[in-house]
């Protein structure tokens, strides 16, 4: 078995690819307030060549009130249309530090029909490390048909979520820290409860890269079982709103682990409301 994901490329690959007639490369980069990064800002600045944006805030569904939840499937469509994806194209991501946002880009192309689609390992922070070529002005792209597909077996909503919560029925691994897992740390989000939902297993998302770059097969598999998870049963996803738990979902599906979910409103919802069940310090699952 290959030490390496093959949803994942080399920024070697890339820069060999590029100018391919059937690659498409997106900037999925999103920031937290405490990174201190400004997404739009470092894409005019200089972005991989051909390197369209993509705003996790814009192309989503505004209705729920909740941050980049997932966009129906036609609002979908003709954002990446327009972008000149199809989903037959070769579909590389990236964000700036590497594993960080484009996971969850990767995860949505994926659920709305694309059919390959990677990450760029090392992110853009490498790629300029390693001196390959910036550009700064915006693609023209021509417009295309993306027949979206959306895998809504992929997508945990809030009525789900309570069900699985209280019966068990899936693994639930929360990507957020483990302080803000157990509840020591506050929730970088005004109005939010600290702690977890029962039952759940800490799982950080930092666990599975290092310098940017995903962990090998067998460390992926192995932070995962130290968590406590079984592979041989369902697994949803979880973290603050949504986008790094695409980073477990990766790892997940990278180990050929494919009954998984991720739960879109993430701690967002959970957190913000009043009625649902939530535990504070380590956690002692009494499911497994």
């Amino acid at each position: 078995m290959s030490e390496t994901s093959r949803f994942v490329v080399s920024s070697e690959w890339l820069h060999n690819e590029l100018g391919s007639p059937d690659l498409r490369i997106v900037d999925a980069s999103f920031y937290l307030p405490a990174q201190k990064r400004d997404a739009d800002a470092e894409y005019a600045a200089g972005h991989i060549p051909g390197a369209m944006r993509f705003d996790h805030d814009k192309v989503a569904n505004h209705s729920t009130g909740l941050p980049h939840m997932v966009p129906p499937p036609e609002v979908f469509a003709e954002a990446v249309g327009k972008m000149g994806i199809c989903e037959t194209d070769r579909v590389v991501i990236y964000d700036g530090p590497g594993i960080f946002s484009a996971p969850r880009g990767w995860w949505l192309f994926r659920i709305m029909g694309a059919r390959q689609v990677f990450v760029l390992d090392g992110g853009l922070d490498g790629w300029k490390s390693e001196g390959r070529p910036l550009e700064t002005e915006v693609p023209s792209p021509t417009p295309c048909q993306f027949n979206a597909d959306l895998r809504v077996d992929k997508v945990i909503d809030f009525q789900s979520m309570l069900s699985i919560v209280s019966e068990g029925t899936s693994q639930i691994a929360d990507a957020r820290s483990f302080g803000r897992f157990t509840g020591s740390e506050p929730e970088p989000r005004s109005g939010m409860r600290s702690g977890h939902m029962p039952g759940a297993f800490s799982l950080a998302s930092s666990t599975f890269s290092v310098n940017g770059k995903l962990k090998p097969l067998s460390e992926l598999r192995q932070a995962i079982e130290d968590a406590g998870i079984d592979f041989g049963k369902p697994i949803v996803t979880s973290c603050g709103s949504g986008i790094t738990a695409a980073i477990i979902t990766l790892a997940l599906e990278s180990l050929g682990h494919e009954d998984n979910a991720l739960y879109d409103g993430s701690w967002a919802e959970w957190g913000s409301r009043q009625d649902t069940p939530i535990v504070t310090g380590p956690a002692h699952p009494d499911r497994v």
